[in-house]
């Protein structure tokens, strides 16, 4: 009796659970969700015209493919990365970024053998185990450009330029580039010896998160968000000074296109980003007319990573370049533009039906109307007159069908002028012709 007993308060204690969504996600709905869309249509519509195509990744991928190209010492690998071991002993993870699997499908499907570069753009969820604060999610969208085959400044270049656009168009202003050059495996071996001892020589005022990872990956200090670390960064010798001729000549063209494109832009000494697979150019989009005493806010951010393939397990090094917009960001902020998807058709017809026999014919005459592409509201659940014109009234639409039994028998409808109330009667085969009229 007391097992019996027991069972049926737990029961009860389920039953009474609140029902929420995972900590730090949320669910995207109504004119949320048609910003968001709206971005995505806007942000495609820009890569297109400056050669990107689409490709879609899967939002799971094995886990070798972010430890080996991420790399230790980074937050995301440490601390955020969602990962998962499957029945069969696989490793996987949920999407922490989306620039690794893009190399993956590049290399997977032998895009090596296509006309170089390949220039690809993608967008969806990624994930990441952060702590959630204001803008900031477990699970957040991203729109991503990248082109891969070409060592190119230029192509740099045109990454940036995509990236500005984008964001232009979606209604901000006052955007600056920080941008450095890292350098790549030639030169950067020096650096980091100059970096590593500069960083020994302060040791003692380096918070413990950082200490342990000059063990491992000094340029990730750089990245610290510790206060007494970014003093210290302040006097941390710069990757410029090291670079080899060759990378010194790539960074010089890429400044010369942004200066040629009129971009704004400020060489930032201590910008690494948060990724390891990053080499030469590296840059964030800054919006820089916040409000005073504001920190500038970081819109987007990317760079060359021309070591990537190797990283995941490719024979060769892939020249790659490209970037990442955080889209949850930009649709809070206020100077967007709420972009409208193209499939958010403000109706203009309320369509009412009456009786059983005009609710069965219903669904026949919202198909003509969906093929002459006229968009429409209804409430086809609803059987009184007054709780439908009610709702057309509060949707302020301007015309209203109204579909009795008497039109049912007759073939026709009533069209009505919400505004005057002045309506006619209109047969089925002279609908689309009326309505045109209108």
């Amino acid at each position: 009796m007391k097992k019996i007993k027991h069972l049926e308060v737990k029961k009860v204690k389920n039953k009474n659970k609140e029902i929420t969504s995972p900590k730090g996600m949320r669910d995207l709905m109504n004119e949320e969700y048609y910003s968001f869309q709206g971005f995505f249509e806007k942000a495609q519509e820009v890569a297109v015209y400056y050669g990107f195509k689409p490709i879609s990744t899967h939002i799971i991928e094995d886990e070798e493919i972010f430890t080996s190209s991420i790399g230790e010492g980074t937050d995301i690998i440490d601390k955020e990365m969602y990962t998962l071991k499957t029945k069969s002993g696989d490793h996987l993870a949920l999407l922490p970024e989306h620039t690794a699997p893009v190399m993956r499908a590049y290399i997977e499907h032998g895009m090596q053998s296509m006309p170089q570069p390949v220039m690809l753009y993608h967008y969806g969820p990624v994930f990441r185990h952060d702590k959630p604060q204001r803008g900031r999610y477990r699970q957040f969208w991203q729109f991503d450009v990248d082109a891969l085959g070409s060592e190119k400044s230029i192509m740099d270049a045109i990454v940036i330029k995509t990236c500005m656009s984008i964001l232009e168009e979606a209604g901000a202003s006052n955007l600056s580039i920080d941008i450095n050059s890292i350098g790549d495996k030639e030169c950067r071996g020096a650096y980091i010896k100059e970096l590593t001892s500069f960083y020994k020589k302060n040791l003692s005022s380096l918070p413990a998160i950082d200490r342990e990872r000059l063990k491992i990956n000094p340029l990730r200090i750089l990245d610290s968000k510790e206060e007494k670390t970014k003093e210290i960064n302040e006097r941390a010798p710069d990757s410029i000074s090291f670079l080899c001729p060759s990378c010194k000549k790539h960074f010089k063209e890429v400044l010369e296109y942004l200066e040629e494109m009129k971009i704004q832009y400020n060489i930032n000494k201590n910008l690494v980003r948060g990724l390891s697979y990053y080499t030469r150019t590296v840059f964030e989009v800054i919006e820089t007319g916040v409000e005073e005493g504001s920190a500038p806010l970081a819109l987007a951010g990317g760079g060359r990573y021309d070591y990537l393939a190797r990283q995941i397990g490719a024979k060769r090094d892939v020249p790659a370049v490209g970037f990442s917009i955080g889209v949850d960001r930009i649709v809070s902020s206020p100077w967007y533009k709420k972009l409208s998807p193209r499939i958010l058709k403000k109706p203009k017809i309320y369509f009412i039906q009456l009786g059983s026999e005009a609710k069965l014919k219903s669904l026949n005459i919202i198909e003509i109307l969906r093929k002459a592409h006229v968009p429409i509201a209804q409430a086809l659940s609803k059987d009184s007159l007054g709780s439908q014109l009610a709702i057309a009234e509060k949707l302020a639409i301007p015309y209203a069908i109204i579909f009795g039994v008497k039109e049912a028998l007759d073939n026709s409808v009533i069209v009505r002028n919400m505004g005057n109330r002045s309506q006619d009667t209109v047969k089925l085969n002279k609908l689309l012709d009326y309505l045109k009229e209108l």
